[in-house]
C-alpha cells in the first residue's frame, strides 16, 4: 500500500521582526488557514506539531481529532528562542552563520539542521505501510528536513528549501522509498487526489 502524506506549514502571523519563538496566531492568519481547508483531502490520520501556531492551524482546518506529534515540532532554538534574527546576528554573527553553513552546527545549544533532519526522517520511515493518506500540519523546518530526506539531499541543502506558510509538501511513499509530488492548496483544487 501506498502512502499518501501531505504536510501543510502551519499559518503564520504577520509580525515585523520575526523571532525564534512560537508566536499565537492573528485573525488573518487563521482566516488563511480556513480558507485552505476545503484544498486538502480527507485523511485516515490527522497529525500536528504539538505548537500553538500548528495546534491553531490544524483547528482553523476544521480537524476535530489531531494527534499532536512531538517529531514534528519545531527546530529546538537553545539560547536563540524568542531572540530575533537581527538580535542573534547583532551578538552572535559568527554562530549564526556557522549555523547557516553547517548543518552539524548548533552555536545556540539546541538543534542543528542536521538533527531535525535526522529526527523527520526516522518519523517518516516509521509510518505503517497501512497508513494510506496521512494529513499533517508542521513547522516550516519540518517540511524542510522532509524535503532534504525525500530527495536524498546532503543536509547543507537544508537552507535551500523555501516553504512559505500554508504551502503544501506532498509526499508518496511505499516500501522505505519516498517521492516528492507538487501541489497547491491556494487554487481551491484538492491536492493529493488520486490519479
Amino acid at each position: 500500500m501506498t502512502v499518501r502524506l501531505t504536510l501543510l506549514c502551519a499559518a503564520a502571523s504577520v509580525e515585523r521582526d520575526a523571532r525564534f519563538a512560537d508566536v499565537p496566531l492573528d485573525e488573518r492568519a487563521l482566516r488563511q488557514a480556513k480558507a485552505v481547508a476545503a484544498a486538502l483531502p480527507s485523511a485516515a490520520s490527522l497529525y500536528a506539531a504539538p505548537s500553538q501556531r500548528c495546534t491553531q492551524t490544524a483547528r482553523a482546518l476544521g480537524w476535530d481529532a489531531v494527534t499532536a506529534e512531538p517529531a514534528l515540532r519545531d527546530i529546538d532554538m537553545g539560547s536563540w528562542r524568542d531572540r530575533t534574527l537581527s538580535e542573534v546576528a547583532a551578538s552572535d554573527g559568527a554562530g549564526l552563520a556557522a549555523w547557516m553553513s553547517d548543518p552539524e552546527a548548533a552555536p545556540h545549544g539546541g538543534e542543528s539542521p542536521a538533527d531535525i533532519c535526522r529526527r523527520v526522517a526516522a518519523w517518516l520511515d516509521a509510518l505503517p505501510a497501512d497508513a494510506g493518506r496521512v494529513l499533517a500540519v508542521v513547522e516550516q523546518a519540518v517540511a524542510r528536513a522532509a524535503v532534504v530526506h525525500v530527495l536524498d539531499a546532503p543536509q547543507r541543502s537544508f537552507w535551500n528549501v523555501d516553504v512559505p506558510p500554508l504551502s503544501a509538501v506532498q509526499l508518496t511513499g511505499r516500501n522505505g522509498r519516498w517521492n516528492l509530488r507538487m501541489g497547491d492548496v491556494s487554487s481551491g483544487t484538492p491536492v493529493g487526489g488520486d490519479d
